[in-house]
């Protein structure tokens, strides 16, 4: 009985912080997915000449120093919004909390935002929004910034995986209206983690 107890203690002991270790795996799937999705004329961003000859996108390296548990504050009271986009678009966010971490040394914060449109299909009551840049962009990665997408978390910390980063569809076809990352979100440190911008 004492050694199934054990038994018992340890699984629910790893399932509850496996979610809270990086994973190569984790990456490895978000890369292929992201893949298929480009390279399927039905649901990919690409314009057609560069659909023609796509493969695969560019990736840094995937890195356990760009996987962080951040603590995540929860910020009420906030006014929606109009977000700036890429073009004359203006949809309606709200700020929804604070996330606050630490990449070599650096104390770091980015603010995450609920679309009001989305939020309200079931699909994406739960989903959250972190744009950000870094002084990678306009070299390696995408001059316009990445994204993240989360989900509200249960309690105080939010694990955020920057290796799970991607561009705004802009980053390849310009008939697309993307969200422009807010100037509080712009990280003064080098982000090597997520998609690179995209070579024509």
């Amino acid at each position: 009985m004492r050694t199934l107890l054990l038994f018992v203690f340890l699984v629910q002991t790893h399932l509850g912080f496996s979610q809270e270790k990086f994973n190569i795996l984790d990456v490895i799937k978000f890369q292929n997915e992201l893949n298929q999705e480009y390279a399927d004329a039905k649901t990919s961003p690409l314009m057609t000449e560069d659909l023609a000859t796509f493969k695969t996108l560019d990736f840094f390296p995937a890195n356990e120093k760009f996987f962080v548990v951040a603590k995540f504050v929860r910020t009420k009271k906030e006014k929606p919004f109009e977000m700036k986009t890429s073009t004359d678009r203006k949809p309606m966010y709200v700020k929804y909390g604070e996330v606050f971490f630490t990449i070599d040394g650096s104390n770091l914060k980015l603010n995450v935002y609920k679309n009001i449109a989305l939020s309200k299909q079931e699909k994406y009551k739960d989903h959250l929004f972190l744009p950000f840049s870094d002084l990678t962009c306009g070299n390696e990665s995408y001059i316009g910034g990445k994204y993240i997408d989360l989900k509200i978390p249960k309690a105080n910390s939010i694990v955020i995986d920057f290796n799970t980063s991607y561009n705004p569809y802009c980053a390849y076809n310009h008939k697309y209206s993307c969200p422009i990352v807010p100037l509080e979100n712009d990280l003064n440190i080098e982000i090597k983690a997520g998609v690179k911008k995209f070579h024509h």
